[in-house]
């Protein structure tokens, strides 16, 4: 009988912890940082363009595209399309975003990170060099000058981020806030 009691005090103890105080815990630390609590939401003349830490879908040729999703940015079903390397769908939709992308912007190296998804489906940062890959389809899109051009250039650079503590990750551009800086600085 002791033991069945310590067994059901431990029991509720580590429930009540785990499932109640923990979270209230972490929920009441992440206060300390509002915006980050909220999910980094943008606005655009108090009108609500997205979150910083969720790619969304940009089609139109006149902006910069994120990397490839394989669950063409749902939020729900987000993730990978757990697709083997010799898949032969796989396969095929490699080759049909290359194409693209080489019809697009001939005679350029093709960045690694515009061919293949992210394992989320929703990573919101691309490389400099894929966001340097779309230059000359947005300045022929929008009829850019060479000036204009070259501003674009210089937004890519200001808002590249290093690594995180200059060793974690890549060097990487946040698509939206890229975005959101071309319309308003053009």
């Amino acid at each position: 009988m002791k033991q069945l009691l310590r067994s059901v005090t431990m029991f509720t103890f580590l429930t009540l912890l785990t499932s109640g105080m923990y979270p209230l815990v972490v929920t009441g630390v992440a206060q300390l940082f509002p915006r980050k609590a909220s999910g980094s939401l943008l606005y655009d003349s108090d009108k609500l363009v997205g979150s910083e830490l969720i790619a969304q879908k940009f089609a139109d040729p006149r902006y910069f595209h994120c990397r490839p999703s394989a669950s063409d940015f749902a939020t729900l079903p987000s993730g990978a399309s757990n697709a083997a390397l010799t898949n032969r769908s796989w396969q095929e939709s490699l080759s049909d975003r290359k194409r693209t992308l080489q019809l697009e912007n001939p005679e350029q190296a093709l960045p690694a990170d515009l061919l293949a998804a992210s394992a989320s489906g929703l990573d919101p940062h691309i490389s400099p060099a894929a966001a340097q890959f779309q230059i000359r389809r947005i300045a022929g899109s929008r009829g850019l000058s060479s000036d204009q051009i070259q501003k674009i250039g210089a937004l890519i650079e200001e808002l590249t981020e290093k690594p995180q503590f200059g060793i974690l990750g890549e060097e990487r551009v946040n698509v939206l806030l890229l975005n959101l800086r071309l319309d308003k600085s053009l």
